[in-house]
């Protein structure tokens, strides 16, 4: 028989889970800018000491709502790349369900992604949403290296640098709203192609034919 866990930790998941709930919730309903960490504590029904031993600034409260975001896009990624035999495709089904799922809160994806990767300060939820970038890297990787039939160690470093350079096209992708780059073409298209060329130069690299 499990033994139940002590009601000062029942407490804390259960107020952890108003603040992101309320946070979920105001984000998507008002947009970034257009939130305060007072709405969200209201709406969560904890005092503001309370709510910022669980997210320390509103911009981490939005890395805590979007870092679960992220993970779900990348689980999807993972399902829909085990469906595809062509590498490009493969990758291009892993990246694709974040891309999508950030065009739903383009304004909100964007803050996220700023403050994930260039953010400062204090950052509860700064660290696993990095891990996050990690994990998704590490999946291209992976789908690079059984596409290129070898894993030795310089094969594993030119594979870790050519998913860096996916991650790098997804977040010029996902910023595209904001910076309105090439906004006559589509973004999903564009990152398909750039995502193609980056496996051609991946395998042409380790000699694969």
């Amino acid at each position: 028989m499990t033994e139940a866990r002590p009601r000062r930790d029942r407490n804390m998941d259960a107020k952890r889970a108003r603040i992101f709930s309320a946070a979920a919730t105001l984000f998507a309903e008002r947009g970034y800018a257009g939130v305060t960490t007072q709405a969200v504590s209201d709406a969560a029904d904890v005092a503001a000491g309370t709510l910022f031993r669980y997210a320390a600034t509103k911009a981490d409260l939005l890395l805590m709502v979007y870092n679960d975001e992220f993970a779900h896009a990348i689980e999807a990624g993972r399902r829909a790349a085990a469906d595809h035999d062509d590498a490009a495709e493969a990758v291009f089904a892993l990246v694709l369900p974040v891309l999508t799922r950030n065009a739903e809160q383009p304004e909100n994806a964007i803050h996220y992604q700023r403050e994930l990767l260039f953010g400062h300060g204090p950052m509860l939820h700064r660290p696993a949403g990095l891990r996050l970038v990690a994990d998704l890297e590490d999946a291209i990787a992976a789908v690079l290296l059984r596409a290129g039939g070898r894993d030795d160690e310089p094969t594993r470093a030119e594979a870790q640098r050519a998913s860096r350079l996916v991650f790098a096209g997804l977040h010029l992708a996902l910023a595209q709203p904001a910076t309105h780059a090439h906004s006559d073409k589509s973004a999903a298209d564009e990152l398909r192609a750039q995502v193609a060329l980056v496996v051609r130069g991946y395998l042409d690299s380790i000699g694969h034919h």
